[in-house]
């Protein structure tokens, strides 16, 4: 018997798909968590450091002002002094009223800034209310007359001290002054007629001494440089006129203080000029302040007049306390 035929194997059935698989997700990436700052709170420090900076140049300024005031503006000071003193002055000349010595009606010195007389040089173009007395702070207003000597016009030497170049500086020429240049001094007692005799300095010899009846006055002022007097230049003129009566003088030269000497500051001065500075501190610290909070064009509307009228009378306090000459 024959074997049976190979019969083919039947296929193995397909492998059943496989299914796909899913997508991976990934998961959300979180962003990294920072740590919490505090808001930053504007502690003001910027502030405090400006306000310092500020006054210190206000302050700067107000010295530039000070230089200022010295050289120019005081020149209006003076002329408006001299304008005020003038008219009363002609009042009381025309009234009799005018001093004619060292005490008044009540037997009191003249006080101090009293008109005294009229000083009238052309040569120099010079036109002066000459004032009582010879310290720094009179002579901010004009020449003055040295209170221990006699009135002009009257026998024996008168003196009359004028600044050199602040306030006018009305006698800051004259050393331009040739021997024989006439000029007149008006006091209560009339005009009197002087000749300039010569121009001395430091070292130089002193005029001959007067005879009976004779008068003399004398012109003091600094010498040197403006600004930096290094001397003092006296003019020396004889009276031609006929000289007028001296009333009693109780005050000698044994009197006149220190600050009424040629080239001497008055120290009294100083009061003045400590509480106009700290009104003057205490502003600028104001104006700083201001500007700071409410701005530049606020604050120096207010501060620059308030700072300019403080800085010219600090000016004017500090300046009795330089020579009075200069």
């Amino acid at each position: 018997m024959s074997a049976p035929p190979d019969v083919p194997a039947a296929p193995a059935p397909p492998a059943p798909p496989v299914p796909p698989s899913p997508p991976s997700v990934r998961p959300p990436v979180q962003p990294p968590v920072m740590p919490s700052v505090p808001p930053v709170v504007p502690s003001g420090k910027g502030d405090a450091l400006r306000m310092p900076g500020l006054a210190l140049s206000i302050v700067a300024v107000l010295l530039l002002g000070f230089l200022g005031q010295l050289a120019l503006l005081s020149q209006l000071g003076h002329e408006r002094a001299q304008e005020v003193a003038f008219d009363d002055f002609r009042v009381q000349l025309a009234d009799g009223t005018a001093p004619i010595g060292q005490l008044n009606r009540d037997e009191e010195l003249w006080p101090l800034g009293t008109s005294i007389a009229v000083l009238e040089i052309p040569a120099l173009d010079l036109h002066e209310v000459v004032f009582e007395g010879t310290t720094s702070g009179v002579l901010q207003d004009g020449p003055g007359h040295r209170r221990d000597t006699v009135l002009p016009g009257q026998e024996g030497t008168s003196v009359i001290m004028g600044r050199q170049a602040t306030y006018g500086g009305p006698f800051g020429r004259l050393d331009l002054l040739q021997p024989g240049e006439p000029f007149t001094v008006t006091t209560g007692q009339g005009a009197h007629t002087y000749h300039v005799t010569g121009v001395r300095r430091e070292g130089d010899p002193q005029p001959a001494p007067l005879a009976d009846g004779e008068g003399r006055l004398t012109l003091v002022t600094a010498g040197g440089d403006p600004f930096r007097p290094d001397d003092v230049l006296r003019v020396d003129a004889e009276l031609v006129s006929d000289a007028v009566p001296t009333p009693s003088r109780p005050f000698r030269s044994a009197d006149l203080p220190e600050e009424e000497q040629a080239m001497q500051g008055d120290p009294s001065g100083w009061v003045a000029v400590m509480l106009w500075a700290q009104a003057t501190a205490f502003a600028a610290l104001g104006v700083a302040w201001a500007t700071v909070r409410w701005g530049k064009a606020q604050a120096w509307t207010i501060g620059v007049p308030l700072l300019g009228g403080l800085g010219i009378a600090l000016a004017d306090a500090t300046a009795v306390l330089l020579p009075n000459l200069m």
